[in-house]
């Protein structure tokens, strides 16, 4: 693979003013940055993120170069370790989690990102001033839009947008939507759980990433203003920023 991009990158979470502890975790390696939000309660959710984020942490650290492939089957295999541990801990069990986020891999020899995604956080990018969701929520309501049972504003306060259908810590690991794509100079991402989501639309999102140029500054930003507008959940914001290519790449 020819040499990686230079990246920037911050990240902010928050427990928010209604949930007794912060379930969400995230990772930056570098090369991956993921958000993970967990569910089950009783800290297992917490258990269940923070095995997801540990788990790609180690992404590429195994097997030297890393291709799109390898991440569906790392994503996959993250499944069997919160089983395992649930298996372990039977109060644990039950607990789940989403995961998304962005890896660099090698792909036709050359640098790619790969979004990956199971459950309903979110990667977004901002470039060339549009503001694009690149992954789909897997949420009962997603659905429900999809067959025009529910409108856009109607799933947005529907008692059932906070029912995920993919996640991991299911009994058969559930397969991730990947999407591959080339790096481009000045490309930002936002990976955020729905805590975030919930609360600020996607113009308020894109008016704050666009304003603040550090990307840990606009991820505290993003996170300040979703508790300030009513924190419903725990909120986790994740900025990167591809400032340069690598040497030698024109």
């Amino acid at each position: 693979m020819s040499g990686e991009p230079t990246i920037r990158a911050g990240a902010a979470s928050d427990v928010g003013l209604v949930r007794a502890a912060n379930e969400d975790n995230f990772v930056l390696t570098g090369t991956v940055f993921a958000v993970a939000d967990g569910m089950g309660g009783h800290a297992a959710g917490d258990v269940a993120s923070g095995l997801a984020v540990a788990g790609l942490a180690r992404l590429g650290a195994e097997q030297g170069t890393v291709r799109p492939d390898d991440v569906r089957r790392h994503v996959m295999r993250l499944n069997a370790d919160i089983l395992a541990a649930a298996a372990r801990n039977p109060e644990q069990a039950g607990m789940g989690t989403t995961v998304t986020g962005i890896c660099l891999v090698d792909f036709a020899g050359s640098a790619h990102w790969v979004v990956f995604n199971v459950g309903d956080s979110r990667v977004y990018r901002l470039a060339d001033k549009e503001f694009a969701q690149l992954t789909v929520d897997h949420s009962e309501v997603t659905e429900l839009v999809a067959a025009g049972e529910l409108s856009p504003a109607e799933a947005a306060t529907d008692p059932r947008r906070n029912v995920v259908t993919r996640a991991l810590g299911a009994p058969v690991a559930p397969e991730p939507d990947l999407l591959v794509f080339p790096p481009t100079v000045g490309d930002r991402f936002l990976l955020c759980s729905d805590g975030l989501t919930g609360e600020l639309d996607d113009g308020t999102i894109a008016d704050i990433l666009a304003a603040e140029p550090d990307p840990r500054a606009a991820a505290e930003r993003l996170v300040r203003a979703a508790v300030a507008a009513g924190g419903r959940d725990n909120v986790t914001a994740v900025v990167v920023d591809h400032v340069a290519d690598a040497p030698g790449v024109s």
